[in-house]
């Protein structure tokens, strides 16, 4: 669910979100998960995530975009 008082619209914030360079470069952006409910809603970001082929981490209320399509490899 998206906040009533978002100057943006979803689609819009999520548009911004993915135009930036390191999306272009295919490298990795980091949101708080409050801010991706409250502009876009966790569903929606979800949806977008998987029509793009990206993938995402939650930790500690931030959450971790991986912008590209490379396999994930837990580190330790």
């Amino acid at each position: 669910m998206s906040d009533r008082h978002s100057p943006l619209a979803p689609d819009i914030w999520l548009r911004d979100l993915f135009a930036s360079k390191a999306v272009q470069r295919g490298e990795v952006i980091r949101r708080k998960a409050r801010d991706i409910e409250r502009y876009a809603g966790m569903d929606r970001f979800r949806r977008e995530l998987r029509r793009r082929g990206f993938r995402a981490v939650e930790n500690a209320g931030q959450i971790v975009i991986f912008c590209n399509r490379e396999p994930l490899r837990r580190v330790e």
